[in-house]
C-alpha cells in the first residue's frame, strides 16, 4: 500500500535533514582524504546520490551510514589519484583553503598543508582509517564497517599510520580515547600574531634580506613549490635556510609589478595571497615551530588550485 503524500513528504524531508546535518563532517573527511575541494565535493555529492537511492529503512544510524559511503568513495578516488600524482609535474601539494583554524585543536593541525602533504606518505586504506580514529574520533568498529576490514585489521592500518606520521599520542582525560599530539602552533589561535609574522616575512623577502630570512626560518626548513607545470615554480622541494632565504631574494624581482598581496590564513596557518586583478597569482603558508621560527613554506601557484580564492 503506497505511503501517503504527507507521509511521503516527512520521510523525504528527514532523509534531507539527516544528510545536511552529517554535510560540514563528509566534507571536511573528503578533503582530508583527497586534498582538493573539487574531488571532496564531488565525492560528498555522490554519498549523496547513494543515500537517496538507498532503502533507508534498513538504515539504523544514518551518519555513519553516511560516513562509510564517504570513506569507500574516497579510498577509490585516491587509489585513482595516486597514479595521477605520482606523473605530476614538480612537487603536489594540496589545494589551498583561505579559512582560519577550526576551533578542535586536532581539527585545525589536520588542515595544515603540512599535516595534508604528510598524509600523502599513506596507502588509501591507512589514510581513511587514521583520520577516521584519530581526527574524527570513530571507534574500531564503525570503521571496520566503513573499510569492510576487521576491527584488529584497523587497528594495526592505525598503528602503521601512526609510526609512518611520527605523531605521538597522549591518554584521553577521565577514561576518553587518547588523541594525537600535534605541535600545536600558538600562531594557529592568534590571528594578529599570523599576520605580523607573514608581514615580517614580506617584508624581509621584498627587501631582499637574507639575514632576516635566516633568522625567521629554522636551520633545516624546507619550501614546497607547486606550479603544475603550469606555472613557474621550483620543481624540487628546497632544504634549507640560507638556500631558502636565496630563493626569495632571487625571485623578488621577477613578480608581477602588480600583485597586491592580502594576508589572509592558508589552512588556516599565516598566509599570503598575492593578487593580479581579481585572480590570485599564489597561495602561500608558512608551518611556524614551536620555538617561533618557521619550519616550512608552501607556494602553490598551479591556477587550477587557485580558481576559488579569486577575488569577487
Amino acid at each position: 500500500m503506497p505511503l501517503p503524500d504527507s507521509a511521503r513528504d516527512a520521510a523525504a524531508n528527514a532523509s534531507t535533514d539527516a544528510f545536511t546535518a552529517a554535510r560540514p563532517r563528509l566534507q571536511a573527511l573528503a578533503y582530508r582524504m583527497l586534498g582538493t575541494l573539487g574531488d571532496a565535493e564531488d565525492a560528498v555529492q555522490e554519498t549523496y546520490i547513494r543515500w537517496h537511492s538507498a532503502d533507508r529503512s534498513a538504515i539504523r544510524t544514518p551518519a555513519a551510514w553516511l560516513t562509510t559511503a564517504c570513506t569507500r568513495i574516497c579510498i577509490d578516488r585516491l587509489r585513482k589519484a595516486k597514479a595521477e600524482r605520482a606523473a605530476y609535474v614538480g612537487t603536489w601539494l594540496p589545494e589551498p583553503v583561505a579559512v582560519e583554524p577550526p576551533e578542535d585543536e586536532t581539527l585545525g593541525e589536520s588542515l595544515s598543508l603540512a599535516f595534508l602533504v604528510m598524509l600523502e606518505r599513506l596507502s588509501p586504506s591507512e589514510r581513511a582509517a587514521y583520520l577516521l580514529h584519530d581526527v574524527f574520533e570513530s571507534d574500531y568498529a564503525a570503521i571496520a564497517a566503513a573499510l569492510g576490514r576487521t576491527e584488529q585489521a584497523c587497528r594495526q592500518l592505525v598503528s602503521r599510520a601512526r609510526k609512518s606520521l611520527n605523531v605521538p599520542h597522549s591518554p584521553g582525560a577521565g577514561g576518553a580515547k587518547p588523541r594525537p599530539r600535534f605541535a600545536r602552533s600558538r600562531y594557529a589561535a592568534d590571528p594578529a600574531r599570523a599576520e605580523a609574522l607573514a608581514a615580517e616575512f614580506v617584508t624581509a623577502a621584498r627587501a631582499g634580506d637574507t639575514k632576516r630570512l635566516m633568522v625567521m626560518l629554522a636551520e633545516d626548513a624546507e619550501l614546497w613549490s607547486d606550479g603544475g607545470g603550469k606555472a613557474i615554480a621550483a620543481l624540487n622541494v628546497i632544504h634549507g635556510a640560507d638556500r631558502i632565504a636565496r630563493f626569495f631574494v632571487g625571485i623578488r624581482d621577477k613578480q608581477d609589478p602588480g600583485i597586491q598581496l592580502v594576508f589572509r590564513p592558508v589552512n588556516g596557518r599565516p598566509g599570503i595571497v598575492g593578487y593580479v586583478g581579481p585572480r590570485a597569482d599564489f597561495a602561500l603558508a608558512l608551518e611556524p615551530k614551536d620555538d617561533g621560527r618557521i619550519g616550512a613554506v608552501y607556494i602553490v601557484r598551479n591556477p587550477d588550485k587557485l580558481a576559488r580564492l579569486a577575488a569577487h
